[in-house]
């Protein structure tokens, strides 16, 4: 990327919620894109999520780990091809904690830093990936991501197209909110007061993708930690 007049720098968004821009840097771009390609095809690979009042999510998703369907969680793809949900790695998990590690660090982040200082994989067991692919008209409406039983902290990564991130409150999809844009490589993880807060994606803005990526649209990677029991 072209060095730019005033570099982006980390910013607190609101209590517990922090962009991070080129997180990723770009190796670790197309490792994450390599593996969202192999995540989207089937069995229980990308698909198009219908909401209960029948309309349809103009971004596609694959699961990892549980599936979410709106709204809740289940182990099999029960919105889709009804196979059994691809398994959340390991590595992915690392790459979660260590991203709250570096967004939030210790205080916010309930110890995070402190870990990671000592070598140890930081943070609570992440076990849930939701990828979503934006081609250039789809959108995200406001929205909680509250099907979790768990309040730690949500990890997004972006690749691909720019967009605009809308990151609001927890008490209404209105105002207050703060537009951030996110870039190919940016980190934005939410926890603590903002776990709950409404967020979308009113726009996505074509072509604007790094061309050494090799990616129309935009991809965001987003990591929870379910709270639900392993499958015995």
């Amino acid at each position: 990327m072209d060095a730019e007049l005033f570099p982006r720098e980390r910013a607190r968004v609101a209590p517990g919620a922090v962009h991070v821009p080129d997180w990723l840097d770009p190796d670790g771009q197309r490792e994450l894109l390599a593996a969202c390609r192999d995540w989207a095809r089937p069995p229980a690979g990308l698909r198009t999520v219908r909401t209960p009042g029948g309309g349809t999510m103009t971004a596609r998703q694959v699961c990892l780990g549980l599936h979410w369907y709106p709204y809740a969680y289940a182990r099999t793809a029960v919105d889709g091809d009804g196979a059994p949900v691809k398994p959340f790695p390991g590595w992915l998990g690392d790459l979660g904690r260590r991203a709250v590690a570096d967004a939030l660090g210790g205080t916010e982040a309930g110890g995070a830093a402190a870990d990671a200082a000592a070598g140890t994989p930081p943070g609570p067991a992440y076990d849930v990936a939701l990828v979503n692919f934006y081609t250039g008209d789809a959108r995200m409406g406001m929205h909680r991501d509250a099907d979790e039983r768990s309040d730690a902290p949500v990890v997004s990564l972006s690749l691909g197209d720019t967009c605009v991130f809308r990151f609001g409150n927890p008490e209404t999809r209105g105002r207050p909110y703060t537009d951030v844009e996110l870039r190919s490589g940016d980190l934005f993880v939410f926890g603590g007061p903002s776990r709950l807060a409404h967020h979308g994606v009113p726009r996505v803005h074509p072509g604007t993708a790094p061309p050494w990526l090799g990616l129309r649209g935009r991809l965001n990677v987003t990591l929870r930690v379910s709270g639900f029991p392993a499958a015995g």
